[in-house]
């Protein structure tokens, strides 16, 4: 049995701030509080476009693309040789539409190769480019100003930029201004296409992730819009390319924003797009659509100058921010 009271010594007796008091506690957070959109469906689109396929299973497809392809053709040539045995009228007609199926095949090869090649003109020309004004070579500079009149010589749309250029290219004597006056007289009516087409896929995959809820629908939405997008890009400034070029250029612009981080958008571009404090005005799913519309706006100035045959001198880069508020004008509505 204790006699009296008892105390407990709990530290200092003078030292009154170790002991936390309500002023130093840790704020209690809000449960309700809505996490900021990510844009999911536009970084599973470039994780998934940006990955690169393992050697091994690299050598798994080729060799089965390989057996079927055997396959297909030994069971076709059975079934042609055994048709004209049994009804030969039968049989040729089916061998000529064999063969007609095969030069098809043969057409549609030589199409991708000669996108290929567009594409590859295109980078020629844009880093011939940069080595012009790397070095301020007038003489690089219009040699490649006139493969770059070569290049637009067959499109109508083009004809009165080309007329103004060639009237005052005598006038300029240094890389910069020549380059600019290309720009200026000749790419900046394709520049305003290009934007234009940016802007409709921002649209479509910021209405598509707002309004269809079904689980894959706005990652596939935004897959065939982004490489539509790219397509149309290519086929604005000339560099037309076919579904394997197309799927080739999606994934070289897609890694090269993932390497450099550019899928990853934060509150600070929301806020820039529509306005402070939008991401408590309207619902998740909204806010998730202006996310994905804003890095398909990203994917799209990336194709814009991957695909554009000049960099940009005065002209000026389109801006992200910019093309999503005129994309998104009247589809995500605040209120005040």
């Amino acid at each position: 049995m204790t006699r009296g009271p008892i105390l407990i010594d709990l530290g200092d007796g003078d030292d009154s701030s170790a002991v936390p008091g309500p002023d130093s506690a840790p704020p209690v957070p809000e449960p309700d509080a809505p996490t900021p959109p990510e844009g999911r469906a536009m970084q599973t689109v470039a994780t998934l476009a940006a990955r690169r396929p393992s050697r091994l299973g690299r050598l798994f497809w080729g060799l089965l693309m390989a057996i079927l392809g055997a396959a297909v053709s030994v069971a076709a040539w059975d079934f042609v040789t055994g048709l004209i045995e049994r009804a030969p009228l039968l049989g040729y007609a089916i061998s000529g539409l064999i063969l007609a199926f095969v030069v098809v095949l043969l057409v549609i090869a030589l199409r991708e190769l000669a996108a290929f090649a567009r594409l590859a003109r295109i980078d020629r020309l844009q880093s011939r480019a940069h080595q012009a004004l790397g070095g301020e070579d007038l003489a690089a500079a219009r040699a490649v100003i006139g493969d770059l009149t070569r290049l637009y010589a067959g499109r109508e749309d083009t004809r009165w930029g080309r007329d103004r250029l060639a009237e005052r290219l005598p006038d300029q004597f240094d890389a910069t201004g020549l380059f600019a006056l290309a720009e200026a007289e000749l790419l900046a009516p394709l520049d305003r296409a290009a934007t234009l087409e940016i802007e409709a896929a921002a649209r479509q995959v910021a209405t598509v992730t707002a309004v269809v809820p079904l689980a894959l629908a706005d990652v596939v939405a935004a897959l065939t819009a982004n490489i539509r997008m790219i397509r149309r890009i290519a086929e604005i400034y000339g560099g037309r390319s076919g579904t394997l070029g197309s799927w080739r250029l999606a994934r070289a612009v897609l890694t090269h924003l993932v390497a450099t981080g550019a899928v990853a958008v934060g509150d600070d571009l929301i806020g820039s797009v529509a306005g402070g404090g939008v991401m408590s005005k309207i619902s998740r799913r909204f806010g998730e659509g202006v996310v994905n519309g804003a890095l398909t706006a990203r994917v799209g100035v990336a194709a814009l100058e991957v695909c554009r045959p000049l960099p940009f001198t005065r002209a000026r880069r389109p801006s992200v921010s910019g093309i999503v508020k005129r994309a998104l004008t009247g589809l995500f509505r605040t209120g005040r």
